[in-house]
């Protein structure tokens, strides 16, 4: 008499489909709610960046950091030669000591004429004509003061610092170089701060501003962010007619930087759609495709495909058909094709 447990075993293996057996794990394509929306192309951008600029002439002495590297803030970038600007404040000193003492010969001549016209000496033009060389020497002497003072602040321009903590990304001057005034010195960032700069189409503003939520696809880092605010600029385009929105990503992103390409996905509700995770695709120039098990037969197939819901999950709108197997494995499916085509056909 055979055994109850040994038949119901051998039951149950020949019951099991042909791709159990396969070397990688497989998964049916299905329905699944996913959000809808409007998606658009957009940039990386850091919210701190800016170009520092030469303000006044000279030759460039030192330059203390490259691309690349972190500079915190009020760290010197570079300096010029101050050589130049040091005679001109020797010179601006020069004058206010003329000044000065062309200041005190009035004042005392002054003094004097008043002196003589209350004894009756001098005439009363001759008395205005010493107060307006005494104002005039004032005049002449606040003058010369306040060109030393901007002399000296022009030297101080020679010592560029950096504004805010952050990254070099270019350096435009080696030492030795002459600059000019506006002459373009060193270009930085601030890594902990990115958004993403998009732009929305008109008629698309209504859907934009009551979307619930937003979401960023950096497509170089196979990543999705959480957008932690959204603001839409209170203007547009003439030419064409797109409004400006900043989407303002989470801190300290790591490996996120000023000029990536990015998307922006703006939800605004949600729907039933055919799906099969991003794993299981195969991207091959500009084909996609996936390996498609059919008992221990595997092939590849082209497929088209929708808006991915940055869950791990991509919408297919052609190619497959809901309840066909998939392999999640792309690398390890590919390999078990090329190794069954090569295996010789079996004899009847």
């Amino acid at each position: 008499m055979l055994n109850p447990v040994r038949l119901l075993a051998c039951a149950m293996i020949f019951s099991q489909p042909a791709w159990a057996a396969l070397p990688f794990a497989v998964a049916p394509v299905k329905y699944q709610m996913m959000d809808t929306g409007y998606s658009t192309e957009a940039t990386v951008e850091a919210v701190k960046q800016s170009t520092l600029a030469a303000q006044v002439s000279g030759r460039v002495s030192a330059v203390n950091f490259d691309a690349g590297d972190y500079v915190k803030a009020g760290s010197v970038i570079v300096r010029l030669s101050a050589q130049e600007l040091s005679s001109a404040v020797a010179g601006s000193q020069a004058q206010v000591a003329q000044a000065a003492a062309t200041l005190a010969n009035a004042r005392a001549n002054y003094e004097r004429q008043q002196q003589l016209f209350q004894q009756k000496f001098i005439s009363q033009a001759a008395l205005d004509r010493a107060s307006a060389e005494f104002r005039a020497a004032e005049a002449a002497e606040r003058s010369a003061r306040a060109g030393v003072g901007q002399t000296a602040a022009m030297s101080g321009y020679t010592v560029v610092t950096a504004p805010f903590s952050g990254v070099v990304a270019a350096r435009h001057v080696e030492v030795g170089e002459t600059v000019t005034p506006g002459t373009p010195l060193m270009t930085g960032f601030d890594p902990k701060d990115m958004r993403v700069i998009a732009n929305i189409p008109q008629y698309k503003l209504t859907e934009i501003k009551a979307s619930p939520s937003v979401a960023v696809e950096i497509p170089s880092l196979n990543k999705w962010i959480d957008a932690t605010g959204v603001t839409v600029l209170p203007s547009a385009d003439a030419a064409t007619h797109t409004v400006k929105v900043r989407i303002e990503l989470p801190a300290d992103m790591e490996g996120v930087i000023p000029g990536m390409f990015a998307r922006a996905h703006f939800s605004v509700g949600s729907a039933r759609k055919l799906t099969i995770p991003t794993s299981a695709l195969v991207r091959r120039s500009e084909i996609t495709a996936v390996y498609v098990v059919n008992e221990d037969k595997v092939s590849l197939r082209q497929i088209r495909l929708g808006t991915p819901n940055g869950r791990g999950q991509v919408e297919v709108l052609a190619g497959l058909n809901p309840g066909e197997i998939i392999a999640l494995d792309p690398v390890k499916a590919g390999i078990y094709a090329r190794s069954a085509a090569n295996q010789p056909a079996k004899a009847k």
